[in-house]
């Protein structure tokens, strides 16, 4: 389906030269002289890289049809990461080049969205925030207060985050998968 590009929005898939991209970003621009221009940050779905694009207005380019299907994260062996439809349980399998940033964040039955361009296995999208356990975390110093100290944290799927000092093992926190950093105790 062609859509202007003025109709845009951030997150929408497109198809751009045979590529399958998510928008980041875009910004209108207008200039003072000459005809108005589009700059978009895009995320390269088979890939996973981000390109920068600047079209004229007054093009219209391909949505791609994106479908998402909700599955639990099973567990990994060597560099693919197992997911399983819970309805169907049938079972599908990511490398570890398509979901190289969103794989440090798994753990255990974690529900996420397996994200299809037909029958094309693309990548995943991850909940916002994602609860975990402190499985060790170093002694807070005493006296060690007077900014907004943090000290490091190992969590149950070995990811390590800053946390405050008065957070313990075997606390539940909540992290935040946009940028990997403690939200909140649960």
């Amino acid at each position: 389906m062609m859509i202007d590009i003025n109709d845009i929005k951030n997150g929408m898939t497109i198809i751009l030269d045979g590529q399958i991209y998510q928008i980041v970003d875009f910004l209108h621009v207008k200039p003072g002289k000459g005809s108005a221009f589009m700059k978009m940050k895009l995320k390269n779905l088979r890939a996973g890289t981000t390109l920068d694009k600047t079209l004229n207005t007054n093009i219209k380019i391909e949505k791609a049809n994106i479908t998402k299907k909700t599955m639990s994260y099973l567990y990994s062996t060597n560099d693919e990461f197992v997911f399983m439809d819970m309805n169907t349980y049938d079972q599908v399998s990511l490398t570890k080049k398509q979901i190289e940033e969103e794989s440090k964040f798994l753990k255990e039955n974690l529900e996420v969205e397996v994200v299809y361009f037909g029958d094309e296995l693309l990548g995943l999208n991850l909940p916002e925030k994602i609860d975990y356990v402190v499985t060790s975390t170093t002694d807070a110093v005493k006296g060690n207060t007077s900014t907004n100290a943090l000290k490091d944290a190992e969590l149950e799927n070995g990811l390590v985050v800053k946390v405050p000092l008065f957070i313990n093992n075997n606390d539940e926190i909540i992290v935040s998968t946009k940028d990997g950093k403690y939200v909140s105790r649960k």
